[in-house]
């Protein structure tokens, strides 16, 4: 099988590899990895490479991938949390309800002044969900929230600093933060700690994914968890029966959850 995703290095796609070749082993399959880093001109690279190995089908991570390059080689093509286009089947998580717990849980600890840290925005995403969540609750409950949207280069480079630190200095009466992934989470409590706020006194935090680096922070990262392993069986599964001819649903959503760390409870600290 092949699969491809757009950062190796990030926790989340680390961890889903991980689970996607134990769950691949599990089948009697192994993987090929391809790591696009968001670059389209890989396209043809992949698409030599599956062809030349035979792959039995693709587990398609990345988002600037177009699934149309795999037409000619009448394989499976499975998705991870991106738009199937015309792929074989989705798998991805609640990403709605996701942004829906972060903001209710924030806005029950007495957040009033929130902000929600998005994903990339020239790449839409199932991701991108979480951020409707986010002010679906906060309308509703009529709290101040704003948006700030991240870039394809912070991306990349997975550095967040910057912008982070801009956001708190244009926005000092802040006091809650949901990011979309505990990366971007991790990199925030570090700018709170070199402009002396305390988290989570003066400022809450929630991430999302609850990926390892969540439980090695100071404090850890309260957080969403994704469950990853799940959706790297599921999308496994999905890949193996369409192989083997059986019916495989289109589109899998798997329920996400609230992981209550020290970020936004000081008794956990």
């Amino acid at each position: 099988m092949g699969v491809i995703v757009p950062h190796i290095r990030h926790p989340y796609f680390s961890e889903l590899i991980s689970n996607l070749e134990m769950a691949a082993y599990e089948k009697n399959y192994k993987i090929f990895i391809f790591n696009s880093r968001e670059k389209q001109e890989k396209e043809n690279e992949y698409l030599e490479m599956c062809y030349s190995n035979r792959v039995a089908g693709v587990i398609m991570c990345s988002g600037s991938v177009h699934l149309n390059v795999f037409d000619g080689l009448n394989i499976p093509i499975v998705t991870i949390e991106r738009f199937l286009e015309n792929g074989t089947a989705g798998v991805e998580c609640d990403n709605i309800q996701g942004g829906r717990l972060a903001a209710k849980h924030l806005i029950d600890l007495g957040c009033r002044h929130l902000i929600h840290i998005s994903g990339v925005h020239e790449t839409m995403m199932p991701a991108d969900d979480r951020a409707t969540g986010f002010c679906e609750i906060c309308e509703r409950e009529g709290v101040d929230h704003k948006i700030v949207e991240t870039s394809a280069s912070q991306y990349n480079t997975l550095d967040y600093h910057q912008i982070l630190k801009e956001m708190l200095e244009k926005n000092p009466e802040t006091d809650g933060v949901f990011a979309s992934s505990d990366l971007i989470a991790a990199q925030f409590l570090q700018i709170c700690h070199a402009m002396s706020i305390a988290v989570p006194d003066d400022i809450k935090v929630v991430g999302f994914d609850d990926s390892y680096i969540a439980s090695v922070t100071t404090p850890q990262i309260t957080t969403i968890h994704q469950p990853i392993k799940e959706m790297a069986q599921k999308a496994i599964e999905c890949l193996v029966d369409s192989v083997e001819g059986k019916i495989v649903p289109t589109r899998t959503t798997l329920p996400v959850r609230l992981v209550v760390r020290g970020t936004t409870d000081s008794d956990k600290f």
